[in-house]
This record gives C-alpha cells, sequence and structure tokens, in this order.
C-alpha cells in the first residue's frame, strides 16, 4: 500500500478517514463541515495515477499505449483491477448501507451493526 493511501486511514482503528477542513492557503480561512468523499479517493494512488493517465490518454487504450510504453494486454488488466477495486468499494457501500438501515428500522441490534460492519 502506497504512503499516500496509508495517511487516509485511521492510525487507531485503521478505517477510512474523512475529510473536515478545508482551508485557503492564500488568506488562511478554515471551514470545517461534513465534505462529500468519493470512491474515487479511497482507491488505491496506484489505482488512482493509472486512471489519471488514462483520463489525460482521452480514454484511449492505444494512446496511453505509446505514451507510457506499457502494451494494451498490460493496460487492459491495470484497468480491470482498478475497475474491480471499484466495484468493491461500492458493493461494500451498498453493504454498509444496508446495515444501517436494518439498525435504523430496529431490525438488528447496535453490536450486531457493529460487527457486521467490522466484517466488510
Amino acid at each position: 500500500m502506497s504512503q499516500a493511501r496509508k495517511k487516509s486511514n485511521c492510525p487507531y482503528c485503521g478505517a477510512a478517514m474523512r475529510p473536515v477542513v478545508m482551508a485557503c492557503d492564500s488568506c488562511q480561512v478554515e471551514i470545517r463541515g461534513r465534505f462529500r468523499q468519493t470512491l474515487f479517493s479511497r482507491l488505491p494512488m496506484e489505482d488512482l495515477e493509472f486512471l489519471e493517465r488514462y483520463l489525460l490518454a482521452e480514454f484511449s487504450i492505444k494512446a496511453l499505449a505509446e505514451k507510457s510504453g506499457l502494451g494494451y494486454v498490460a493496460i487492459r488488466n491495470r484497468l480491470d483491477r482498478a475497475i474491480e477495486s471499484y466495484r468493491k468499494l461500492l458493493g461494500n457501500e451498498d453493504a454498509k448501507r444496508a446495515i444501517l438501515d436494518q439498525l435504523d428500522r430496529g431490525e438488528i441490534s447496535a453490536e450486531a451493526a457493529a460487527e457486521a460492519l467490522e466484517r466488510l
């Protein structure tokens, strides 16, 4: 796991951390709140960097191959891994939502919900 990715996890429990402060470098104003975090920001840094290069190649595997020196198969495999990582994150979010909905409806206890969330 990359150093940048490790920084986004809680050093105490290992759960993903979320941004709560935004700051202006120019005037030093800070805003605190709950900011929306996309699933993309929770992908491994390696996948994010690859997806950025793919985007800048205008989503062309051929153009990315020319720029990176990687072959079609290598690029396709990297793209498939990034897609699978994103699908896994999306599935985890759906599962979390379902568990929290069950808790909200009183179908499971807080302890059972915590255990189910921990298993994800």
